[in-house]
């Protein structure tokens, strides 16, 4: 994975997905990892970039709808904003950290 200024993330879905992950729903783990790491508007950018709806990603990240060829790379980018985002709540917390400790003299 990397990126190509003005081009966006380059994933490919064939190293992060098997053939057996298509046709049955997402693992739960990575449900949960997505969830929490990524917003609407990521659903939203991710659904304009792949051209899957926006329903279609939400509902494979909710595991009503199962991974298919056709979703995985709007899944994969689902991925990399979320690895992208969980680094920047990590620098936001730890700013959070320090600024916190010093009012409470800490």
């Amino acid at each position: 994975m990397g990126s190509i200024k003005g081009l966006g993330p380059i994933v490919k879905t064939e190293l992060i997905f098997r053939d057996e992950d298509y046709g049955k729903p997402i693992n739960e783990r990575l449900s949960i990892v997505l969830r929490r790491n990524t917003t609407k508007n990521d659903f939203a950018n991710i659904a304009i970039k792949s051209n899957v709806s926006f329903s279609t990603i939400r509902d494979v990240v909710y595991r009503t709808n199962s991974l298919t060829k056709l979703n995985a790379y709007a899944i994969s980018l689902l991925i990399h904003a979320a690895f992208e985002n969980s680094f920047a709540y990590k620098l936001q917390a730890e700013g959070d950290i320090l600024f916190l400790g010093d009012l409470l003299n800490l």
